[in-house]
């Protein structure tokens, strides 16, 4: 099953050197039945980048707690067992994304690892300010929703797992 891990570049320096993304539990973005139900109309691909999406508001949330990360979005899309994933909702900033989220219960080694989705320097303005904005934009201010939104106009860029070391801070 194909899972999308919220992170930071700072994270993701201590996941390549570990070897593994962890501790577990994991939370993590997934194609769950409450998202195929949502989205009804869509195909596995469109399903995958809702779940990839919501990770990428997580990762704006990961950032915010680590002032000291580059302002880029991270998120790691790796295959785990079905076993290993279930369903948390209600633990979720939206109730879009908590539609996708899921825990994952045990470490998930650099091999299952798929690839990175990490946003160009290019966006690093944008998702500063989101960064910023997220409180307010959580109050309900629309303003600040807008300028969370505003992250989202940039496409994460796809890397596969050797080419990640290279954007290690």
């Amino acid at each position: 099953m194909r899972v999308y891990v919220p992170s930071t570049l700072s994270a993701l320096a201590r996941v390549h050197d570990a070897r593994e993304a962890g501790p577990a539990p994991l939370a993590a973005y997934a194609v769950t039945p409450a998202l195929r139900e949502w989205y009804a109309d869509g195909d596995l691909e469109e399903l995958e980048y809702v779940a990839l999406t919501a990770a990428a508001r997580a990762s704006l949330r990961l950032l915010a707690g680590d002032p000291d990360a580059p302002p880029r979005r991270v998120v790691l899309a790796a295959e785990v067992s079905e076993g290993e994933v279930r369903w948390a909702p209600g633990q979720s900033g939206s109730e879009e994304d908590a539609r996708a989220l899921v825990q994952v219960s045990a470490v998930i080694p650099w091999r299952r690892i798929a690839s990175g989705h990490v946003d160009d320097a290019d966006a690093e303005a944008d998702v500063r300010a989101a960064v910023q904005a997220l409180p307010a934009a959580d109050a309900g201010d629309d303003d600040a929703r807008f300028t969370v939104d505003g992250a989202e106009g940039h496409e994460l860029m796809w890397y596969a797992t050797q080419e990640l070391r290279h954007l290690l801070p």
